[in-house]
């Protein structure tokens, strides 16, 4: 699928106002070809460094920060001077089980501070794939998301719905535990998949599919491959070159190069180091082995000028907020640097 096709696809779905709306199919199209600047910020409080302007919608996941959402929106808006956030978990709850009133409360503090949501980072087909021997991978309740496969369907309703009252019709979404040996299930795993992305689009909901370590599409090269067996034109990439680096691929440029560059809707930013013992661990954002201002330069190369949320992960800053804070500083050298004249 061209963008062409992707983008003549995509208009059966749109509807409605504003990118961010929540009933609006937002295409990578949309996200591309503008000339338009993002800025870090634009009060007065904020130092002109922060103001930098960057061609991307820069954002961070809310939790890297605090779990006290209203304290993670401000250090958001007001020191990072961001106009975008993405939400996970927050108050020590999955996003896709908060109730109404907590949904209320979360979407006036986003209007406090002016900032609009990039995805619902929900936990679908964050589990292991029925009748496949258990993954190495498998965990509990992951960021405070307990459900079980018969209840996925549920998830993905309860994340567009969440979607609906924050503003986004965007919803992340994985590709199931990862076995040593996927060919076996493979085909049904990517049935299920294309299943969710009919029920979404019914919704004019998009899911971006996030390329994670610990799942059947964790490098560049497995997106690539899962991105086109799912011909759907609101299933779309969440590339994430940090997990694509933790499972050993040079995330930039080879696991950046196989990737239909018109299917990117979203993009992750953490960094990864090798240890003596050739082990992988996170890294502040410019302190690691991903070559980010490679990566960003091709970003804008392929047109790219979408959203792009930092999360962390690295944990060296002494606690999640500073930690956060250092990387978001490093994302900004990084960004200066590709740039750069």
């Amino acid at each position: 699928m061209n963008r062409r096709q992707l983008l003549k696809s995509g208009t059966l779905l749109a509807a409605g106002a504003g990118v961010f709306g929540p009933s609006r199919l937002w295409t990578s199209e949309e996200s591309k070809g503008g000339t338009g600047v993002h800025g870090f910020g634009g009060d007065a409080g904020i130092n002109a460094n922060q103001r930098m302007k960057s061609p991307f919608k820069l954002s961070v996941i809310t939790d890297e920060i605090s779990q006290d959402f209203g304290h993670a929106v401000e250090i958001a808006a007001q020191e990072f001077g961001l106009k975008y956030v993405e939400i996970r978990t927050l108050w020590k709850k999955n996003v896709v089980s908060l109730d109404e009133k907590e949904l209320a409360e979360t979407r006036r503090l986003l209007d406090k501070y002016q900032l609009q949501v990039t995805d619902v980072a929900s936990p679908l087909f964050k589990l292991e794939w029925p009748g496949a021997p258990k993954s190495k991978y498998a965990e509990g309740a992951q960021y405070q998301a307990d459900f079980t496969f018969g209840q996925q369907d549920e998830v993905l309703e309860r994340a567009a719905a969440a979607g609906k009252k924050l503003g986004t019709n965007r919803v992340r979404c994985f590709d199931f535990w990862r076995l040593d040996d996927q060919k076996p299930y493979r085909d049904a795993m990517d049935e299920r998949l294309r299943t969710a992305a009919t029920k979404a689009g019914k919704r004019g909901v998009v899911l971006l599919l996030e390329n994670e370590f610990a799942c059947n599409t964790a490098t560049g090269v497995e997106a690539a491959r899962t991105i086109q067996a799912v011909q759907a034109p609101n299933f779309l990439l969440n590339w994430d070159p940090g997990n694509a680096a933790y499972r050993g691929e040079v995330a930039y440029p080879e696991g950046y190069a196989p990737i239909p560059k018109a299917r990117i809707g979203h993009v992750h930013l953490k960094d990864v180091q090798r240890k003596a013992d050739g082990s992988y661990e996170w890294a502040a954002m410019g302190r690691g082995l991903i070559d980010y201002a490679g990566q960003f330069r091709a970003l804008l190369k392929d047109g790219y000028s979408g959203t792009m949320s930092l999360e962390t992960h690295w944990k060296g800053g002494g606690s999640p907020e500073e930690s956060s804070r250092q990387s978001m500083e490093g994302t900004r050298e990084l960004l200066r640097k590709a740039l750069a004249p």
